[in-house]
């Protein structure tokens, strides 16, 4: 349980203190429409509800946890765990946060 709380830990303040420096290494302005918002025809740029954006998002990043979390733990261990959570903080998250990006820039 203890490493299960400092992995919660981890994306806690990885979320606090990691992702405001991203967001600012990535120059983002709050201001500017999105390609959504500008282009929006009906066809290819519709609008989508955020919460429909999000679960997207959060299946695209989720979908392999199943399958590598046990393989991971049975090879090494508990520290997988942590390992895991440190590289989605440092790696995945940025990826998936960048690509985002440079689709809407």
């Amino acid at each position: 349980m203890i490493i299960f709380f400092i992995c919660i830990t981890l994306l806690i303040l990885g979320y606090k203190f990691y992702s405001p420096f991203v967001e600012k290494q990535a120059g983002i302005d709050p201001n500017v429409k999105t390609p959504q918002v500008r282009f929006e025809e009906g066809v290819d740029y519709v609008a989508i509800h955020p919460v429909k954006a999000f679960l997207i998002q959060f299946l695209n990043i989720a979908g392999v946890g199943p399958i590598f979390g046990p393989i991971l733990g049975a090879m090494y261990g508990p520290i997988a765990l942590v390992w895991i959570v440190v590289g989605n903080i440092l790696g995945g998250a940025v990826h998936d946060y960048f690509s985002g990006v440079m689709s809407i820039k």
